[in-house]
């Protein structure tokens, strides 16, 4: 599972196309439109776009960044940096959605050697494993909100 594919990318919008302002979580206090505004901005973060304070953790040494990054499962609940959740009480739905499926279109247009932001947990991340990562978030926001 990578954001590189073009195939997730396509699924991935059409799984937030679902997505409406009455759709419950199972678990977190996000709403549908903060879950959204949360995952475009960890995007606009790979981007370099949007800022966000790095932290001193173990997570940044191998191999327990590939694991982290590859194969464990995503914890609920974690906490997140809070530029992340900064616009999560103010987004809208719709404007999320069409911003999502922009920054995935961003994300696609890039060349290869195009330099993704660090991480603040993880440092420097190679564009594959950004590419895992971003799709991996992505799809545990979506099964929170069961899409």
């Amino acid at each position: 599972m990578t954001i590189w594919d073009p195939e997730l990318r396509t699924s991935s919008i059409a799984r937030a196309a679902r997505l409406t302002e009455t759709t419950v979580p199972a678990w977190g206090s996000l709403s549908a439109s903060g879950m959204m505004a949360h995952v475009n901005d960890s995007i606009r973060m790979a981007l370099g776009e949007l800022p966000v304070k790095p932290k001193r953790m173990l997570f940044r040494h191998p191999p327990l960044k590939q694991l982290i990054v590859y194969a464990l499962p995503f914890p609920k609940g974690v906490p997140t940096a809070p530029e992340l959740l900064a616009r999560c009480a103010t987004a809208v739905l719709a404007d999320e959605r069409r911003s999502y499926a922009e920054l995935l279109g961003r994300l696609a247009a890039l060349t290869p050697g195009f330099a993704l932001a660090d991480h603040p947990a993880f440092g420097r991340l190679t564009r594959r494993a950004f590419g895992v990562l971003i799709a991996r978030h992505t799809d545990h926001h979506f099964r929170q909100f069961g899409l």
